[in-house]
């Protein structure tokens, strides 16, 4: 019985981008108890893979999240099997935005010790009262309203590209990171209410019950996130408050909301919002990159790793040996120690 992908990710990959059929990126998420993580990780496993989704699936005690592509022709299938499943009845599925299909092309699913990792040693409070549910039109209504503080709970290089007007930046490139700092950003701009929001849901929820443990009053949270806020806006024909990009966590790295372009290259300083990877194995920074830079840069980062990508592969081998990239990503920090363009 196969229970993983043996197949290489290269040869996966050129497989998706052949399909014909169109896929269906969604996402979803649901805390509740699971007694035995490995048992219902390995039951998903089976059961998704019959309908050829692809994605990534994180299970643990605490619940299960998840972003995956559904080819179209499995979709009432794959539905029928969510919602026929105990605690996932009622699941919200927040299908993407802005939707090529080209997503993921390897199903994997893992056993975490958390969905959304957040550094706290106890985090039981969740399951016994998170903030109040917001929607998109309660949203619009209460931006403008001086009694709220609006925080986005997303890392920094999602604000950047996209963000709720007058919402309240935590500067971090994690959410372990972010929800440490929570407490004092908020207690700096805290008014009556207290509204919260993140990409689909998930790490709003939790942060909710986390800032209601703490003492914190009248918390509420952006239902189904930026992504459910962006359907219920096109489809009640209502203004977006969100203005740019929504930043996603797969090979897409981003759907636009509004056309407007808040961010700009971290190579030239032209505006641009469009997120990529640097081409040098060494360093895969992620970091924002205009056309003409990536053409002037070969898609890397910097006139360093483009200089790199040059050597001969046994020579990038042995410079990449022992580097640890770990969270890898552009920051104001980084900048400096970088030669960008001039």
């Amino acid at each position: 019985m196969q229970l993983r992908n043996k197949i290489s990710n290269k040869e996966l990959k050129e497989k998706m981008m052949a399909e014909t059929a169109r896929r269906i990126t969604l996402s979803f998420y649901k805390y509740f108890p699971i007694l035995e993580p490995q048992a219902y990780r390995d039951f998903l496993y089976l059961e998704l893979n019959k309908l050829n989704v692809f994605g990534r699936i994180f299970v643990a005690h605490e619940g299960i999240n998840a972003q995956i592509s559904v080819p179209e022709p499995h979709w009432d299938r794959f539905k029928q099997f969510i919602h026929t499943q105990t605690n996932l009845e009622k699941l919200r599925l927040n299908i993407a935005v802005e939707d090529d299909g080209k997503s993921f092309w390897v199903l994997k699913v893992k056993v975490r010790k958390q969905i959304v990792a957040d550094g706290l040693s106890e985090s039981d409070f969740l399951f016994k009262r998170t903030g109040q549910y917001v929607s998109a039109e309660q949203m619009n209504d209460m931006i403008d309203n001086q009694s709220v503080t609006l925080v986005d709970m997303r890392n920094h290089y999602e604000y950047e590209v996209g963000h709720f007007q007058n919402a309240i930046e935590i500067p971090a490139d994690t959410y372990r990171e972010q929800l440490k700092k929570s407490i004092a950003v908020i207690e700096q701009h805290t008014k009556e209410n207290i509204v919260l929001y993140c990409t689909g849901g998930i790490r709003c929820e939790k942060a909710s019950a986390y800032l209601l443990e703490k003492g914190f009053k009248n918390v509420y949270h952006l239902e189904g996130g930026i992504i459910q806020y962006a359907h219920e806006v096109k489809k009640q024909g209502l203004s977006s408050k969100f203005i740019g990009k929504n930043f996603v966590f797969d090979n897409r790295l981003g759907e636009r909301i509004t056309e407007d372009i808040i961010a700009k290259c971290h190579q030239c300083g032209q505006p641009c919002d469009n997120h990529t990877n640097c081409v040098n194995p060494g360093c895969h920074l992620l970091f924002i990159q205009c056309v003409r830079c990536a053409e002037h840069y070969e898609h890397c980062c910097s006139a360093t790793c483009q200089q790199t990508m040059h050597e001969p592969i046994h020579i990038q081998k042995e410079m990449r040996k022992g580097i640890d990239k770990g969270q890898n990503i552009f920051n104001k920090s980084r900048a400096r120690k970088i030669n960008y363009a001039q």
